[in-house]
């Protein structure tokens, strides 16, 4: 039964699961662990968290969520695979999950050793911090998982935590979630930063041109440029973790994009704006 819950990272989506938490009557202790002291300070005055804890803390959970970019995970994956045992549970929040499988193979679920769920809320925002938490964020959301193991009645309590939440839940094969995940997240934030970029260097150094730019620029632009706020330290993990089903997407709208610069006076480019009509039609 869970009774103590460490978030480790205690931002946006771990301020948001401590909220969430309270928000659905989790009345046990949450405790909060991160390498900013401002962020455990918003978290804590939030009401997301009990109190700022540490590594002890940690290894002394019931549940222990990561709450970090990927390669923060991977090594507190490490970190906690000698120390945490039987009965307790530690599950994650990661953007990838291929990597972060293959490592929980290797390090949990034998005799002896806690249980790992790989796990990755389809929520969040183009900019981070616990200030920015809330408890309704994953309200409506998807939140896979890519188990490795059969569940165990700890695993079950949590994702039915994770169902209070308000979120829907689907198991996906952890290769499977990073290739669809390169299309439907990764390749839209890679879009955007490009554009953003390529906004900033084009308009930089002109200031009147730059305000004019600002002035006219409506919904579409704030649309297709708003997850450029978002931060690299994420993002490069995720580039890092995911790269080749990454490369692959950004390839291949790379090679559409031409198509369209190709036959923007021929018929082909109606055959284009009606195949994506088609597909928000889907939606």
């Amino acid at each position: 039964m869970m009774e103590k819950i460490a978030i480790v990272g205690t931002g946006l989506v771990g301020g948001s699961v401590g909220l969430a938490l309270r928000c659905a009557g989790f009345s046990g202790e949450i405790v909060g662990v991160d390498s900013s002291e401002a962020e455990t300070a918003a978290a804590l005055a939030a009401g997301a968290i009990s109190r700022v804890g540490g590594f002890e803390d940690v290894v002394a959970s019931d549940v222990v969520v990561l709450a970090v970019p990927v390669m923060g995970i991977l090594d507190w994956m490490e970190r906690l695979a000698s120390r945490l045992g039987p009965g307790q549970l530690l599950t994650d929040v990661g953007s990838t999950k291929l990597a972060i499988s293959c490592a929980a193979r290797a390090q949990f679920g034998s005799a002896g050793q806690a249980r790992f769920l790989p796990g990755h809320p389809m929520a969040g925002k183009e900019s981070g911090g616990a200030e920015l938490a809330e408890a309704t964020l994953f309200d409506g959301a998807m939140w896979l998982f890519t188990p490795v193991a059969d569940e165990t009645a700890l695993e079950a309590e949590w994702r039915s935590w994770v169902t209070k939440f308000g979120a829907r839940t689907m198991d996906l094969d952890a290769a499977r979630h990073d290739q669809i995940c390169a299309w439907v997240s990764h390749l839209p934030q890679m879009v955007s930063t490009a554009m953003s970029a390529m906004f900033e260097d084009e308009f930089a150094e002109q200031p009147e041109l730059a305000a004019e730019f600002q002035a006219i620029g409506g919904r579409a632009l704030r649309e297709m440029t708003r997850l450029g706020a978002s931060p690299y330290s994420m993002w490069r993990d995720v580039a890092h973790t995911n790269t080749q089903p990454l490369a692959a997407t950004l390839f291949a709208l790379e090679q559409r994009l031409a198509h369209l610069r190709e036959n923007l006076k021929t018929p082909e480019l109606r055959t284009e704006f009606e195949k994506a009509n088609a597909f928000r039609r889907g939606k």
